[in-house]
């Protein structure tokens, strides 16, 4: 089994940790990568704790995260700037002495014919290919033609495609596609192969770059002068949008997240992102802040997918993943915005392709536990269902923090939990109306929104 849900109802344990320990001969084990932790962070916050006479032990984790308690205690507290800037190497240039920021770019792929050209469009369409390095989480069968499998031909055969050139700089996490449960695991897995990167990107395996898309973003970001700024949004199809030949963007438009209702019945009810407006933005030389996170494209510091990992225990969540991950994040003190321009364009409308739900037998029911978790865990279980029991393992590495309360979230943005309701036509404020409002309660210091001070609460009209 692969989650602590999946085992209530199989009768094996979760995943483990490699490292260190063998447990392959114990059934229902899966080796996975720990999560990255250099000692001197667990170090810092060891002493720090014995010297504010703090005792961290009274959480009950079975593997201490020392980088996690040293950037704000598992978000007990807001990260200062020092402790977040600590975050995330730097890379010599190969035509220049400049030292670039790194992006790690993490990419779950399930039997997807496209993820291989995916990655080699990460590498050949970036400016600098060398500050770059690749996760990629690659559920197949036998059968299948792996991703580490380069789109020409291997590369003994055809050395210039740039996965061949950058192959150092890619580790491929191959799992049985029998074993998928869904997204959410499998994007748990590609952020234990975060390594220190100043920058980490997320993206579905069937999406194409435009050309310098790696110095364009991380500009982008920039420009926000907002140290927990996520750039984060559905990703707009390719046609009519960039010139897949030779990656050079043909719109100006982008999508922006503003969105989402409640879908599903009875129990198992959540809130979930639609369809979301596009259009040529109003606002230029930065980007839009949008209430929203979206899984298929995710831009920000190194430290997001630390503070904030994918939480391993939410087998077969496909819709709601967003709002769980989002939320999370905005409990820590992380601010969403919309890219004023989209580095990166997703392939729809594909036919033909596997889905993870061709394993749905195999784990019945768990899909149902899941999702209960993830609204228990992000305080959007309605009265009436806060009597169930719930898996709560790992309640704290995968929880909420303490910076921001969700209920302002819920209250800011005319999400009503109880009835399961949303205001309408957010649409409306999100873009000019949201900047201009929520932007002057930037801290001075650029580490993020303080919503203590915003009133705002969005009522439809």
């Amino acid at each position: 089994s692969v989650s602590a849900v999946a085992a209530i109802l199989l009768g094996k344990k979760n995943a483990k940790q490699s490292e260190g320990v063998d447990k392959t001969s114990e059934a229902g084990y899966m080796r996975v990568p720990k999560f990255w932790d250099p000692e001197p962070f667990r170090v810092i916050a060891d002493v720090r704790e014995q010297f504010l006479g703090n005792n961290s032990s009274k959480y009950p984790l079975e593997n201490d995260w020392g980088v996690r308690r040293y950037l704000g205690n598992y978000g007990s507290r807001l990260m200062t700037p020092q402790e977040a800037k600590s975050i995330g190497s730097r890379i010599k240039s190969r035509n220049s002495d400049d030292h670039l920021e790194t992006i790690f770019v993490t990419i779950a792929s399930y039997r997807d014919w496209q993820c291989s050209a995916t990655v080699e469009s990460v590498f050949l369409r970036a400016s600098h290919p060398e500050r770059i390095r690749v996760g990629v989480v690659d559920q197949v069968h036998e059968d299948d033609t792996p991703c580490s499998t380069p789109p020409e031909g291997p590369c003994e055969t055809f050395p210039h495609q740039a996965t061949c050139q950058y192959k150092d700089h890619i580790d491929y996490l191959t799992v049985d596609a029998q074993l998928s449960v869904g997204p959410v695991f499998a994007r748990h897995l590609g952020h234990r192969l975060y390594r220190g990167e100043y920058f980490a990107l997320q993206s579905d395996a069937h999406i194409t770059f435009v050309s310098g898309w790696d110095d364009e973003i991380v500009s982008q970001w920039h420009s926000a002068k907002n140290e927990m700024a996520v750039l984060s949004t559905y990703l707009s199809g390719v046609e009519g949008h960039i010139d897949v030949k030779t990656g050079t963007r043909t719109s100006k438009s982008r999508p922006i997240m503003c969105e989402s209702d409640f879908e599903g019945t009875g129990d198992y009810k959540h809130l979930r992102h639609g369809q979301q407006p596009e259009g040529i933005p109003y606002i230029h030389d930065g980007p839009t802040l949008n209430p929203f996170w979206a899984a298929g494209f995710s831009f920000g510091r190194g430290h997001f997918v630390v503070n904030v990992p994918y939480d391993q225990h939410l087998p077969w969540i496909f819709q709601g993943e967003e709002i769980s991950m989002g939320l999370r994040g905005y409990s820590y003190g992380y601010d969403y915005y919309a890219a004023e321009k989209s580095v990166c364009f997703h392939y729809y409308g594909r036919s033909g392709i596997p889905m993870f739900w061709e394993n749905a037998h195999q784990y019945r029911g768990s899909g149902e536990l899941g999702m209960i978790r993830l609204n228990a865990i992000i305080k959007m279980l309605p009265s009436r269902l806060k009597s169930y029991k719930w898996i709560r393992e790992d309640e704290m590495m995968y929880g909420l923090g303490k910076v921001r309360d969700v209920q302002r979230f819920f209250d800011t943005f005319g999400i009503h939990v109880e009835t399961q309701t949303v205001e309408h036509h957010l649409c409306r404020f999100v873009g000019r109306p949201m900047q201009a409002e929520f932007m002057p309660f930037l801290r001075s210091n650029g580490m993020g929104l303080d919503y203590d001070k915003i009133t705002y609460r969005f009522v439809d009209t």
